[in-house]
């Protein structure tokens, strides 16, 4: 079937809504990767056999959806249009939790208790998806249609009004959606924040034989999966918003080919997108004279080696020439030389996410949502040591603080909060004295941290910043090209610094060298790696900077982390002799009679800690 008008496009949409409206209810099973581990292919199966044989009063859709957003709930089950949010289902027993869903629910119309939602706080059972608290102050534009359209399904996303606004684009000038792109004042949302709208003008202005359209998917940040997700559960909706890029860019001009670089440890992704590309294709999205405007375009996949520098610009299209992944210097731009020295567009998967909806919705939308220097939202995923993990879409300019108590529900176990890391390896860390701070490009830029991709890691007082600075140098030392010398030595020489400052033998000089090294790297690396390599670093030590004395001064580590700084003891007047200690302790370290106190060997301890984590009674004490 090849779509050719608006019109066509129009009355298709209403076939598959009048279709989808014959059946009265909708389970929705979350088949994001966090949900899919928890099962929940399996559950879906179970419910569709449970569907067939069980003669319901109601006619009823069964679909696998994409990321819902509350990962660690999984399985979710979401019964539409009732709103009804069911988590953790099937964890223990899929069949039997398939059976209730459908004897209960869908025929009876009754609540599963076991499967609601529980606010920690109030200890109300939640129904309804929309007053999850987690939910109720996300703003979604990017993630507008994951966990609610089946990503296998091209219809499914033209119920949505998918494709309408590359219809709409079509029948525009190029100049126009560029402007439009412009007013709506959207930034990258890869890291940088560079305006979208600018750098489309760019590379249309650029002469060459051909222009590329490059979406990054590759997102190598530490506990981020904010593309993954958006490329799990709605490819189409990347798709779409690559040839409205390519259209605005290319047409008229020069042909257009596109490039989704993934990275290679995405496989649903990639079969997701895979399908997405076929059935674009199929329905004339895709190809030659696209809905009859004349327009020809058409992408693959590339698939990354899991290279963190590959998530630069210039080290990705040189990945994708089939060469070694290193940055060039940024005074030759890829709007006028990029790939293959032609002019080149790169933008990540959730900048591409947000097109349609500006196309649909207007400039003038978009830019109303957010601050004045960025606007609409961004997606980020919250994990770390909150209640709530997973993936949240918030409006630019929320405070800090909402993010991690409102709808992140506050510290586990009750902890006290310490500090958040936002920007991935080149972010900074943020302490709890600045959780007004509101988040968007500019002010996380000023208080030394960045937007990154969107990576938001919650710490609490049980988390070293010392130890946490060392974590990402040395990431960032084993992920560095080597092509610089201020990146490659500099990041081999701070993490040598970090060896002697939690082994006990640093100086204050040490702090110094810190500093001067960063300064180095800042001022002299080849790219935003070893640019920003420094901001953890500086960043603890600005805001941080007692823990770091500690660790040199007093050669003792606050949180109880760094291995050689700290030592465990057994407090007799805790210690109920239970033996738990003594039996997990891997080195025969612990020794003492039933019922009566235990005592540590020194000696023989390799200050694992798993007696401190075992114990029940806090009679194990860490120093």
């Amino acid at each position: 079937m090849k779509i050719r008008t608006l019109a066509e496009l129009a009355q298709l949409k209403e076939k598959v809504k009048t279709e989808a409206g014959k059946k009265e209810k909708t389970v929705i099973v979350c088949g994001g990767t966090g949900c899919l581990s928890y099962g929940s292919a399996d559950l879906a199966q179970a419910l569709d056999r449970k569907i067939k044989e069980q003669k319901l009063d109601v006619k009823v859709a069964l679909k696998l959806s994409g990321c819902h957003g509350f990962c660690e709930r999984g399985p979710i089950v979401l019964i539409e249009p009732d709103g009804i949010y069911y988590q953790r289902v099937g964890r223990r027993d899929k069949v039997k939790a398939a059976e209730d869903i459908v004897g209960m629910t869908l025929q009876q119309g009754q609540m599963i208790e076991a499967f609601l939602y529980q606010d920690p706080v109030s200890k109300e059972k939640i129904t309804d998806y929309n007053k999850i608290p987690f939910y109720a102050k996300q703003k979604r534009i990017a993630l507008r249609n994951s966990g609610r359209i089946n990503p296998a399904d091209i219809e499914d996303y033209i119920a949505t009004g998918g494709y309408a606004a590359l219809g709409k684009a079509l029948k525009m000038k190029p100049e126009e959606i560029i402007e439009l792109v412009k007013a709506s004042g959207l930034r990258g949302r890869g890291g940088g924040g560079y305006p979208t709208g600018r750098k489309w003008e760019s590379t249309r202005q650029a002469e060459g034989t051909v222009k590329y359209i490059i979406c990054n998917g590759d997102e190598g940040d530490p506990g981020a999966f904010m593309d993954r997700s958006i490329m799990e559960g709605d490819p189409h909706t990347v798709l779409e918003g690559m040839i409205i890029a390519a259209f605005a860019i290319a047409s008229g001009k020069a042909p257009a080919q596109g490039f989704i670089y993934v990275r290679h440890e995405y496989p649903l992704a990639v079969r997701n997108l895979t399908r997405a590309i076929e059935q674009a294709r199929e329905y004339g999205f895709l190809g030659k004279d696209i809905m009859g405007a004349g327009f020809d375009f058409d992408l693959r996949i590339n698939r990354g080696g899991g290279a963190f520098v590959c998530g630069e610009s210039s080290a990705l299209m040189r990945s994708l020439e089939g060469r070694v992944g290193e940055p060039r210097a940024k005074y030759i731009h890829a709007t006028d030389k990029g790939l293959w020295d032609q002019p080149t567009n790169l933008n990540n998967v959730e900048t591409y996410a947000c097109l349609p909806e500006i196309m649909n919705k207007g400039a003038d939308w978009f830019a109303g949502i957010g601050t004045k220097g960025s606007k609409g939202t961004k997606v980020f995923s919250l994990v770390g040591k909150v209640n709530n993990t997973g993936l949240v879409e918030v409006p630019m300019g929320i405070p800090l603080k909402e993010i991690v108590f409102d709808i992140g529900g506050g510290i586990r176990k009750g902890k006290k909060f310490k500090a958040v890391q936002t920007g991935g390896p080149s972010g900074g860390v943020i302490p709890e004295s600045m959780m007004n701070l509101l988040v968007d490009f500019d002010e996380l830029t000023k208080v030394g941290s960045m937007m990154g991709s969107g990576g938001l890691i919650v710490m609490d007082e049980n988390d070293c910043m010392v130890d946490v600075a060392q974590y990402f140098v040395r990431f960032l030392e084993e992920e560095s090209c080597g092509k610089c010398v201020p990146c490659r030595e500099g990041l081999r020489r701070m993490k040598q610094i970090f060896e002697r400052i939690t082994s006990g033998q640093g100086t204050m000089d040490d702090l110094t060298m810190l500093e001067e090294i960063s300064q180095a790297m800042q001022l002299g690396s080849l790219c935003a790696l070893g640019q920003t390599a420094a901001n953890p670093v500086m960043s603890t030590i600005k805001y941080f900077r007692e823990e770091y004395d500690a660790h040199i001064q007093n050669k003792k580590c606050p949180a109880g982390v760094c291995t050689a700084l700290i030592q465990y003891s057994v407090a007799a007047k805790e210690c109920t002799g239970c033996q738990l200690c003594a039996k997990n302790c891997p080195s025969g370290a612990i020794k003492g009679e039933k019922k009566k106190a235990h005592k540590i060997d020194l000696k023989k301890c390799i200050k694992c800690g798993i007696c401190y984590d075992v114990c029940k009674f806090d009679a194990v004490v860490r120093k």
